[in-house]
């Protein structure tokens, strides 16, 4: 009898032992996502910094931070080319970044400079200048630095180095501008549906405030190796249509439209990494007001009669 109760003790420490064990361990672990819902937002937050914070590996926290502003639409081959490239060139640079892909998720056609200026608007808070860069131009000589641009525009893709274009006022391809200057001019022109021009008017808006274009300097390579460009343009034809009276106004200067008329929304933003490479993805949803642009949507059809009744509009 006494070795029974003996044994009856025992085992009814043994259980008391193990419920307090049970207890502490289930009281680690983390809250049912039944229970934390109200808490997605912070989470999210915590998860971009995480992103940030692993992708800066050898960055200090003194440094200018750049923000890859990538304007993007069914480009993703290109894309994964792009950020482990662009991520190793620019680590070797001991530059502090990161990547965002301005995805245009409506139906309009492409509108470069639009998908800019709502980058510069999610990022003008965080980031001290911002990097407007083509998906397919990869840069290949080291000498060309990504510094932060605080005299003027650093056109890193200058016209004695592209691979395409050579004109003397070419500032498309790789453009660094620091927040401040991108702010003061307005950001780009948001009437460029289509392809091209956007970046010529917006040469004009740097030159009309008074800033200086720089350009790398010491760059022994050429045109052939300086820079990857890595367009299929058999395949990834250009939008080069013009209808209504969009040729007449993508002629001007123009001094109505900027970041202070910019009409948009995120749809949804993405947090990926393509190997290994944190990447942004923000879906972005253009507004198109057609009484100023009608042709964010036109086939082309009809291109001569539009023309002639652009005379009477202009």
């Amino acid at each position: 009898m006494i070795v029974l109760k003996s044994v009856y003790v025992r085992f009814v420490s043994i259980i008391i032992l193990a419920s307090i064990g049970v207890t502490i361990m289930i009281s680690s672990l983390p809250i049912s996502s039944d229970t934390c819902r109200c808490e997605a937002p912070v989470e999210h937050d915590k998860q971009h910094e995480r992103f940030q914070s692993s992708f800066q590996e050898v960055s200090t926290s003194d440094k200018p931070k750049l923000a890859i502003l990538v304007p993007f639409r069914d480009r993703f081959d290109e894309l994964l080319r792009f950020a482990p490239h662009i991520s190793a060139f620019l680590n070797r640079q001991q530059i502090s970044f990161h990547i965002f892909v301005l995805n245009q998720n409506d139906r309009f056609r492409f509108n470069r400079a639009s998908l800019i200026n709502v980058g510069f608007l999610h990022v003008k808070h965080r980031y001290d200048y911002i990097a407007m860069h083509d998906v397919d131009l990869l840069p290949m000589n080291d000498n060309l630095k990504y510094k932060y641009p605080a005299e003027g525009p650093l056109h890193i893709s200058g016209p004695e180095f592209h691979p395409k274009y050579h004109y003397p006022t070419f500032i498309g391809g790789i453009l660094l501008l620091k927040v401040e200057h991108y702010q003061s001019l307005n950001g780009m022109s948001n009437r460029y549906w289509g392809w091209g021009l956007e970046d010529d008017e917006f040469y004009v808006r740097i030159k009309e405030a008074g800033l200086e274009v720089f350009r790398p300097q010491n760059i022994t390579t050429g045109p052939q190796n300086t820079f990857l460009h890595v367009h299929d343009r058999l395949h990834r034809r250009r939008d080069t249509t013009k209808c209504y009276n969009q040729r007449d106004v993508t002629r001007r200067r123009d001094r109505e439209t900027g970041l202070n008329t910019l009409r948009y929304s995120i749809a949804k933003r993405h947090e990926l990494t393509v190997d290994q490479v944190p990447v942004t993805v923000l879906n972005i949803d253009l507004e198109c007001d057609r009484s100023q642009t009608p042709w964010c949507e036109c086939d082309g059809k009809n291109d001569g009669k539009t023309r002639q009744e652009s005379k009477k509009q202009v």
